[in-house]
């Protein structure tokens, strides 16, 4: 069942890149290859364009979830950072041309962040404590701490972060 749900959604997906592809290309009057999409990304990211590749990477969990939203937002969004980079060549990931690209040729407002649900992505989360309030890292943030190689500090009182009082390795919370 999961295999027909994803070869279903990435069929759908094809269809909706290759119509901005096809706003772009009739906006720069010049044809775009269409791009590999593979239903790889990680994480709490939606999804990732790999420029020289030119490679759209999509996160299958949240995709799941979100057909609707990836179509109206995730797949013009890489399209757009192809587009840009096909176009101007290296510029800033969502500066102007980006911002361009998505509210003038596609006319979808230039978010840089999903608001997706990502609890389901989210991995275990470690308590820690500053000054002023309790912080839920991540395991990479967590145990880059224990390594010793960072030392996160809060933003609102400038405090290192600690692990929990009472919490040799700063229990895991779900």
């Amino acid at each position: 069942m999961l295999n027909t749900t994803r070869a279903t959604n990435l069929i759908q997906i094809e269809v909706v890149a290759s119509h901005y592809l096809s706003l772009a290309s009739r906006h720069f009057r010049r044809e775009f290859n269409h791009p590999r999409i593979t239903l790889d990304q990680r994480g709490q990211c939606a999804g990732t364009a790999r420029l020289r590749d030119w490679h759209i990477r999509l996160n299958p969990v949240l995709l799941q979830d979100n057909q609707s939203e990836f179509e109206r937002e995730v797949i013009p969004h890489e399209i757009a950072h192809l587009v840009v980079h096909a176009i101007w060549g290296r510029v800033k990931p969502h500066g102007e041309e980006w911002k361009m690209v998505m509210r003038d040729v596609f006319g979808v407002s230039p978010r840089t962040t999903h608001k997706m649900d990502i609890s389901k992505v989210q991995g275990t989360l470690y308590t820690y404590q500053c000054n002023c309030q309790q912080h839920q890292l991540t395991v990479r943030r967590h145990r880059a701490i224990v390594r010793g190689d960072r030392q996160y500090c809060c933003r609102r009182c400038g405090a290192n972060l600690q692990p929990l009082a009472g919490a040799a390795d700063s229990s895991p919370r779900p």
